[in-house]
C-alpha cells in the first residue's frame, strides 16, 4: 500500500506553477487544435465532395512529402531560436487556414487546394514541432518532465475532444468556410504564445555545425542508444497497420451509417480516452519499468483494435475508441518521456524530430494503407487485420527486444 501511495502522491498540476511552461502549453494546445480542425474539415469536405475513401487516404501520401522537413526541423531546434521557430511556423498555418476559408466562402475551393495546404502546413509544422519538446527542459525543472509531458498530452487531448465538437457544429452551421475561419482564429493564439515565454530560446550550441553534420551526429546518438531505436520501430510497425483517426469519416459511414455527427463523436470519445491514458501516466510517473508499460499498453491497444473491427454498434464503438485512446495515450506519453529522460539538452531537438519522423511517417503511410484497404475489403476487416498484426509485432518485441522490456528509469535527484 505504501508503494502505491508513494507513486500516486503527486500534484499533476505542478507544472502550471511555472509561467513559461503555461505559455508553452497554451501554444501547443492551440496549435494542436488548429491542426486537428484542419484535418477534420479537410477529410470531411473531401469525403463529402468525392465519396471516395481512397481520395481521403491520399492525404496520408501527400503528408509524406513533409517528412524530410522533420529531420531538418530537429537540427533547427538545436541550432536556432526555438521560440522564433514556433512563431514563424504557426504563422504560416494561420495564414493558410484563412486562405482555405476565403476559397470555400467564394465557392472556389478545390481538392488540390486542400492537398496543397496540407502539404505546406505539414512541412512548416514539422520544422517547428521539434522546438516545443526541446524547449520543455528550459521552462520546467527536470523532476517534473514526466508530469509536464503527461499534462501536455492530456490537455492536447482535451482540445482534441473540443476540436471535433467545434468542427461538428461549425461545419454543420457555418459550412466549410466558417469552420476554416474558426480554425484560423485558434491558430492565431499559437502564434503569439511563444513570444510570452521569458526563458531563452537561443541555441546552446557554441560550435555551429553544418546541418548535414548535425544530422549525422543526431543519427549516431539515436542509432547507438539502447532504447530509442526499438521504441521507434515498434511505433512504426504498429501504426502502419492500425492508423485510424483521420479516417473516422470512412468508419462513421461504413460501420455505423453516420455522417459528420459520427465523425465528431468518434474523434471526441477517442480523445477522451487518451486524456485518461495520459492522466494514468502522470499518476504513475515514479514507476521505473517504463519500457514494460509501453509494451503492455501497445498489446492492449492491438486487442481493442480487433474488437473495434468486428463491432457494428455505434455506442459500443464509442467505448472501444475511448479505450483505444486510453492505451495509445499511455504508450505515447511514456515513449515521449523516455526520449526526454535519456537525451541531453543539446540533442533534444534531433531526438524529438526522430520521434516525430517515425511517428508521423508511420501515421501517413498508415493513413493511406488503411484508407486503401478499407476501400477494398471494408473498414471493419481492415481494423481486424491491423489488430492481429499489431499484437503479433508487440509480442515479438517483448521477446526479442529485451532492452525495452528491461528499461528502468533511475532519477538523478
Amino acid at each position: 500500500m505504501n508503494f502505491i501511495k508513494n507513486n500516486l502522491k503527486i500534484n499533476v498540476f505542478s507544472p502550471f506553477k511555472y509561467t513559461d511552461f503555461t505559455y508553452l502549453w497554451l501554444g501547443g494546445v492551440t496549435a494542436g487544435m488548429a491542426m486537428s480542425m484542419k484535418i477534420l474539415i479537410s477529410t470531411q469536405w473531401l469525403y463529402d465532395e468525392t465519396g471516395s475513401s481512397i481520395i481521403v487516404g491520399l492525404l496520408g501520401i501527400a503528408q509524406l512529402i513533409q517528412m524530410p522537413a522533420v529531420i531538418y526541423g530537429g537540427v533547427m531546434a538545436d541550432v536556432s531560436d526555438r521560440k522564433k521557430l514556433m512563431v514563424y511556423t504557426q504563422l504560416v498555418s494561420f495564414l493558410l487556414l484563412l486562405f482555405l476559408g476565403i476559397l470555400a466562402q467564394a465557392e472556389r475551393l478545390m481538392p488540390w487546394h486542400v492537398f496543397f495546404v496540407i502539404i505546406i502546413t505539414g512541412i512548416t509544422n514539422m520544422l517547428g514541432n521539434s522546438s516545443r519538446p526541446a524547449m520543455l527542459p528550459r521552462v520546467i525543472p527536470k523532476q517534473y518532465i514526466t508530469e509536464a509531458i503527461g499534462l501536455s498530452s492530456a490537455s492536447f487531448q482535451v482540445s482534441s475532444i473540443i476540436s471535433p465538437l467545434i468542427f461538428w457544429k461549425s461545419f454543420e452551421y457555418l459550412g466549410p468556410a466558417g469552420a476554416f475561419y474558426v480554425a484560423a482564429s485558434i491558430a492565431f493564439v499559437s502564434v503569439f504564445s511563444p513570444l510570452m515565454i521569458n526563458a531563452s530560446g537561443e541555441s546552446k550550441e557554441t560550435n555551429k555545425e553544418k546541418p548535414i553534420n548535425s544530422i549525422k551526429e543526431g543519427y549516431k546518438f539515436i542509432s547507438t542508444h539502447p532504447i530509442l531505436p526499438g521504441l521507434y520501430l515498434l511505433d512504426i510497425f504498429v501504426t502502419i497497420v492500425s492508423f485510424y483517426r483521420n479516417l473516422f469519416p470512412v468508419f462513421s459511414s461504413q460501420l455505423y451509417s453516420k455522417g459528420v455527427e459520427g465523425t465528431g463523436l468518434l474523434n471526441a470519445f477517442n480523445s477522451f480516452g487518451t486524456i485518461f491514458g495520459a492522466s494514468i501516466v502522470m499518476y504513475t510517473s515514479k514507476l521505473k519499468n517504463k519500457g514494460q508499460i509501453v509494451l503492455v499498453a501497445t498489446f492492449a491497444y492491438s486487442l481493442l483494435l480487433m474488437l473495434f473491427g468486428i463491432n457494428k454498434s455505434l455506442y459500443i464503438g464509442l467505448g472501444l475508441v475511448a479505450l483505444l485512446g486510453l492505451t495509445d495515450g499511455i504508450s505515447m506519453v511514456m515513449r515521449q518521456a523516455i526520449v526526454q529522460l535519456t537525451t541531453p539538452d543539446r540533442l533534444l531537438g534531433r531526438a524529438s524530430s526522430a520521434h516525430s519522423f517515425t511517428a508521423m511517417g508511420a501515421n501517413h503511410i498508415g493513413h493511406f494503407e488503411v484508407g486503401l484497404l478499407s476501400a477494398i475489403v471494408g473498414a471493419g476487416t481492415t481494423m481486424l487485420l491491423g489488430g492481429i498484426i499489431a499484437s503479433v509485432v508487440t509480442l515479438l518485441f517483448w521477446v526479442f527486444y529485451s532492452s525495452i522490456r528491461n528499461y528502468r528509469y533511475v532519477s538523478e535527484l
